[in-house]
């Protein structure tokens, strides 16, 4: 069955249009806990990002859940992979975070995990949404939910992440700037990193509402290199809006994504023996990385784009880490979910344990020039199917060999098309493949 409200990272959208209401909150509430209440345990965990919308959703999905008879525990603002780790921990049925992670403030969306911390199944999911489409009743007024809140989740949290850190390790004598992106690791994050010995100095820790993101974090890097360079720091940290994804810095200014952070930590376990099996990526994961890990002997899987999508195939490999480029990371054997500031750390102690700078471990992998073109395409034709794409496809990659590769792919959500190139050729060509393939596509 195709489903009607969740996407591949639960429902999300612009404040006040489509989905994102009170008024489907309130039902997405009462659905869910109709459908959770089944197992018999009613606690159901609530966290957010602090964008302004999170409190008119989190009253209205608040409402829902009671009415149901499931009781919220509210957490206040909280990572992503807070909410995972404490839906786990607390022993709840689920957790529900309210966030759009790396989007602008105007939006917002509502996910869940299940009581083991990972996404809910699509079977779940898809129970849920025959709930959403019935009449709603409340259960009798004595079977009502009762909400509280968690003062010390945060605390919690923090003492949880540097519990990954390695024991024998701290990060004394070194300067760390740490960009929280105004959003849900500003209280957290920085307390961690200092907590471990580190000098921090924090940037994007004054959330408001409306500045989430904004020319900040893991999706705006020029800011954090700008300043690493200014305070002569070693290196700097970056997580997006909800704190699922984390980008880092060297010294020099250079920006090291998620393929450069998931070579570095699949080194470091392989040197320490801890490696379990090899790495997974994704179909946008750069060549370099490929190549790299293959040096090492290191094996290799990618997966279709999405961290859901990852971690699927990290479980069927019997493997324990994996990434998106965007910075996704999943160290399964602390969190069976992407947590930038986990990842983070598994970096620093990689740092630590070989007593080498982040510019110096990134030097075993060399990344392929790669571009990417976004094409709005006439929905009429599919361009997967369409003669004249498929006919530069091929001579594009006639030409390739095995020095590059071409991905082609439609967005799941909007009409657009996107071609992905990389080669081990200068940038000037394979930008060139690139827009030629992208103007074969009938806009």
């Amino acid at each position: 069955m195709n489903k009607k409200y969740f996407g591949t990272d639960g429902i999300r959208g612009k404040v006040g249009e489509s989905l994102i209401t009170p008024e489907f909150a309130l039902k997405l509430g009462w659905a869910a806990g109709r459908v959770l209440a089944k197992s018999g345990n009613k606690k159901v965990l609530i966290g957010k990002d602090p964008r302004i919308s999170g409190y008119m959703l989190e009253a209205a999905l608040q409402a829902g859940l009671t009415s149901a008879g499931i009781i919220p525990v509210l957490m206040g603002p909280m990572p992503t992979p807070a909410i995972a780790y404490l839906t786990h921990t607390f022993r709840a049925t689920a957790g529900i975070v309210i966030s759009a992670s790396h989007n602008p403030y105007y939006d917002n969306g509502i996910k869940f995990f299940s009581d083991e911390g990972i996404k809910l199944s699509e079977k779940v999911e898809l129970e849920i949404e025959a709930e959403i489409d019935k009449e709603l009743k409340c259960v009798d007024s004595s079977e009502m939910g009762k909400a509280y809140r968690i003062n010390d989740a945060a605390g919690r949290y923090i003492e949880f992440c540097k519990s990954t850190f390695p024991s024998e390790f701290s990060l004394a004598g070194l300067k760390v700037v740490v960009d929280c992106a105004n959003g849900a690791t500003y209280h957290i994050a920085p307390s961690v990193i200092s907590e471990l010995g580190a000098e921090v100095i924090a940037m994007g820790v004054e959330p408001n509402g409306v500045n989430i993101n904004l020319n900040c974090g893991a999706t705006s890097m020029d800011a954090i290199a700008k300043r690493v360079i200014e305070e002569k720091a070693d290196f700097g940290v970056a997580f997006d809006g909800d704190g699922d994804r984390v980008m880092m810095v060297d010294h020099t200014g250079h920006v090291l994504d998620g393929d450069e952070l998931l070579y570095i930590i699949a080194r470091d376990k392989l040197r320490k023996g801890k490696l379990k099996g090899g790495a997974v990526g994704t179909k946008m994961s750069n060549l370099g990385l490929e190549q790299a890990l293959k040096t090492l002997g290191i094996p290799f899987d990618r997966s279709d784009v999405g961290d859901r999508h990852v971690m699927e195939l990290m479980k069927k490999n019997g493997w324990s880490i994996g990434a998106e480029n965007s910075g996704h990371v999943i160290c399964a054997e602390h969190l069976a979910t992407g947590d930038g500031i986990v990842s983070g750390l598994q970096v620093m102690g990689a740092m630590q344990g070989s007593r080498m700078s982040l510019h110096d471990l990134r030097q075993g992998m060399r990344k392929y020039p790669q571009i990417l073109e976004s094409i709005r395409y006439n929905n009429e034709i599919d361009p997967l199917q369409d003669e004249d794409v498929l006919k530069e496809l091929a001579r594009i990659e006639g030409l390739l060999g095995e020095r590059g590769r071409v991905l082609l792919r439609k967005s799941g959500t909007e009409p657009v098309f996107r071609v992905m190139v990389e080669a081990d050729e200068s940038e000037e060509k394979v930008l060139g493949y690139a827009k030629s393939l992208a103007s074969k596509v009938k806009v």
